[in-house]
């Protein structure tokens, strides 16, 4: 029968999996290419001012999107402990994508204006110090090293050609808008901005 040669012959069998997942694929994927909802800016969504860029960055950089997820799904239990289920128009501006799937921490796409600026201090110098079961690392550094504000508008300037609307008194004035800052300032104010849009319309 002719199925048996397909499966009798793992070079054919590997060529038509690869043909089924592509297809599989495409069928998923390019719909949501031509879907306004999939492309379009939630309203009111303005793409981060120059402090909170830094602090994307650096969260990043420090790997905290590799224990923190920042997406909430659209459970009954993720909603009830997080807020409103992440959407699309959200995240429109973010250049990489930081919504994740491991949670060795929690989820922080809604943690914005959750805690003071005084516990994200507190909590970044030495995590068990307010939660004392923690096995976050401390990050003693980020309250010594400054920001360097000679970069901050050419990242704005990189992100506008990907289609960040950044505007030309936007990137003129970024090194002014960080000049002097701490790493730690930039971070927990990238954090203080997560997930806050949508929660006013709670």
């Amino acid at each position: 029968m002719k199925h048996e040669v397909v499966e009798k012959n793992v070079g054919l069998m590997i060529i038509f999996i690869i043909i089924a997942i592509s297809f599989g694929t495409l069928v998923e994927l390019v719909p949501l290419m031509f879907i306004k909802q999939t492309n379009e800016p939630l309203a009111g969504l303005k793409p981060l001012p120059a402090l909170e860029l830094e602090g994307r960055d650096i969260y990043i950089r420090e790997g905290c999107n590799n224990c923190h997820s920042q997406m909430v799904r659209p459970l009954r239990a993720e909603t009830e402990r997080y807020g409103h289920y992440s959407v699309a128009g959200e995240f429109v501006y973010d250049h990489p994508f930081l919504w994740g799937s491991k949670r060795t921490g929690p989820d922080l796409a809604r943690v914005g204006q959750r805690y003071s600026d005084d516990w994200h201090r507190a909590h970044m110098y030495n995590p068990r110090d307010v939660v004392p079961e923690s096995n976050m690392p401390a990050y003693p550094w980020l309250f010594e090293n400054e920001l360097n504000s000679a970069r901050t508008g050419k990242k704005m300037n990189a992100l506008r050609k990907v289609g960040v609307p950044y505007s030309d008194e936007d990137i003129a004035g970024a090194a002014a808008a960080v000049e002097g800052k701490l790493e730690i300032d930039a971070l927990i104010a990238y954090l203080q901005q997560l997930g806050t849009l949508l929660q006013t319309r709670r």
